[in-house]
Formats: C-alpha cells, structure tokens, sequence
C-alpha cells in the first residue's frame, strides 16, 4: 500500500483530520499557520479559512458550523462563520492540541505547552453549553483520542510516553487508564479507530502508520515517505479510505510531500463520527 497525494500542502503543523458526512468533505488544520483547511474528494474543491489565533482541531457541529481548540480555548463558528467563546481558559504559554468528539457528542479537547513540558498539558470534556471536565492525571503533550465501535473504550495518547492508552468509558466519562500499546519507534500522535475495533497511529518521527488489533497486538505498518505523519482519519463513500495530515515543521530538509495531506485509498473501514452537540 502506497500513500498518494489528496492535496499538496505546505503546512507546517497538519493535524486533526475530521471527515465531515454532512458536507462531504475532510477537515483538518494547520495549527502553527492558524488555518482550517477542506477539501471534497468528489470534486477536489479546497476551502481554507484563517483563525485568530493557532488552531489545534476543528469538528463539525450538529447544528452547522465548526467547534475549534484554540490557544486560549475551546470557540464556536456558526454557519455564517460568526465566532464566540464557549471555555475561554488561557493559560501563558500553553495551547490547544489535538481533540475528538465523543458518541455523547461532547468534545474531549486536549491542551500542551509551547515547550513541551512535562505536566504542562491537558484534557478536558467539553459539553454544548460549555460545561468543562478535566482529566485528572499529569499530561505533557495531549494529543489522539478515538473509542472503540460500541464505544465502552476510549484510547488515548500523551504522545512523550510513547504509548497508546485505553480506558473504559462509561457514556461520559473515562477510568481505568492502562497501557493498550508501546512505541519504539517514534511518538504516537493522532489515532482514529476502524469498525473491527483496531487502532490506527500516526508516528512523529517514525516516517508510518500502524494497526494494532483490539487485543493491542501490532498487525500493519505502512510506510510513509514522510518523517512526521500527524494523524489520520477515515473519509471518503464508505469511509474506506485513509487520510493522513503531515508536517514540515522541525525540519533542515522536509520532503517534498511534507505538510501535505495525503490518503491510503481502500485500506479499511471507519466508523461515522458524531458532531459536537453545541
């Protein structure tokens, strides 16, 4: 399986892709460059909109429009593109990092530090009317969240503990936190989870994705010809198809694809998000 191009890109942070059902299109961001990006495979037309401040996801709402993790907090978009606060919590130094809605329709939206420090980061359930809780526990660099098909799991990665975590979920709130798998080969970031059950990882600095089945055995690789995959999601008819948003950043001599969003056609099967419910 080789990657091909969906779009080409210079991004320099790519991350959080969203495939949005409604509209028919991918979402995703370019958090350093304060861009949200889309992109309709039927037709390859390509939207990108500008954010006041450095975006770390942006996800559809039920009602239209977007909800964003920003620096300073979680924001709303309506369909008009009108903007507002909906937790305005900011934190000098920090920002928002990736995110991920939850079958209940509240946003789990994660937060780290410009420098990456230990204990630095955050994440938090964000429900419609902006009610907030956060996880406890020390966090460094909050980044995948994704749950299983009947969704009783949540999995999560902090990405400097190279691990992917799982807890049990209970609708709404997420205990028991264990070890679901170990990386050796650079840092997990963005995941997203199929309809068999199986997790899928991007690998900071590991040039791949790979599937760990449900019982967290490792069962595919795919190579990449970029070093720093973000993440990935499943979109197209059917949701059988890969996408995996890339940066540049961080790097003397990027691949030409690096900051590109690129798909892995036909390699599975995803499961049909949910909107934020605010």
């Amino acid at each position: 399986m080789r990657a091909e191009v969906a779009v080409r890109e210079w991004a320099e942070l790519g991350e959080g892709p969203t495939w949005d059902p409604v509209t028919g299109r991918l979402i995703w961001v370019d958090i350093l460059a304060s861009r949200i990006h889309t992109y309709e495979p039927g037709s390859g037309r390509r939207t990108v909109m500008a954010t006041e401040q450095h975006v770390g996801a942006a996800k559809p709402r039920a009602g239209g429009g977007l909800v964003v993790n920003l620096r300073d907090g979680v924001g709303l978009y309506g369909p008009d593109g009108s903007f507002s606060w909906l937790l305005r919590e900011p934190v000098p130094g920090r920002r928002g990092n990736d995110a991920a809605v939850a079958p209940d329709g509240a946003l789990w939206a994660g937060t780290m530090r410009y420098d990456e420090a230990p204990s630095g980061g955050s994440l938090t359930r964000v429900t419609g009317d902006g009610t907030s809780t956060r996880l406890p526990g020390d966090i460094a660099v909050s980044n995948g969240i994704g749950w299983s098909p009947d969704g009783r799991l949540m999995y999560y990665v902090d990405s400097p503990t190279r691990r992917i975590d799982v807890f049990d979920f209970d609708g709404q709130l997420a205990y028991g936190r264990r070890e679901f798998a170990t990386i050796e080969e650079g840092f997990p970031d963005g995941l997203t989870v199929d309809a068999a059950g199986g997790v899928w990882v991007a690998l900071w600095d590991g040039h791949a994705i790979r599937r760990y089945g449900p019982d967290g055995a490792l069962d595919l690789v795919v190579e990449l010809p970029v070093r720093r995959p973000t993440a990935c999601a499943f979109g197209g008819p059917g949701l059988s198809d890969l996408y995996v948003t890339t940066a540049r950043v961080g790097q003397d001599r990027p691949h030409p694809l690096a900051g590109s969003l690129l798909v892995l056609p036909g390699i599975g099967r995803g499961i049909p998000g949910t909107a934020f419910a605010g």
